[in-house]
């Protein structure tokens, strides 16, 4: 005799607080908290090309009014993908202190 697998309960058997409820971004949410690397932008390297910006899976690359970037490290989630692409290497990925 054998017994029958144990099935894990699916979607419909979690409760509410378990599922996502609404769509949101991190702009809801500081989440700057969540790095352990954080991005530093040297300006003078920065060719203002806003590729930082455009790959940044957050709002966390911002722009100012005379153009210069800067970033918002309360959205920031050290991921990294913003040093990766900038082409004049103006961002690095230094350790979260």
């Amino acid at each position: 005799m054998t017994d029958s697998p144990k099935l894990k309960p699916g979607w419909r058997e979690l409760t509410p607080a378990a599922m996502i409820t609404t769509p949101g971004s991190a702009r809801d949410f500081l989440t700057g908290d969540w790095r352990t690397r954080r991005p530093i932008l040297e300006e003078s390297k920065c060719t203002k090309c806003l590729f930082c910006w455009l790959w940044c899976p957050e709002p966390a690359i911002l722009r100012t009014e005379d153009g210069k970037i800067s970033i918002d490290y309360n959205y920031c989630k050290g991921c990294g993908i913003c040093a990766t692409e900038c082409p004049t290497k103006a961002i690095s990925m230094v350790d979260e202190k």
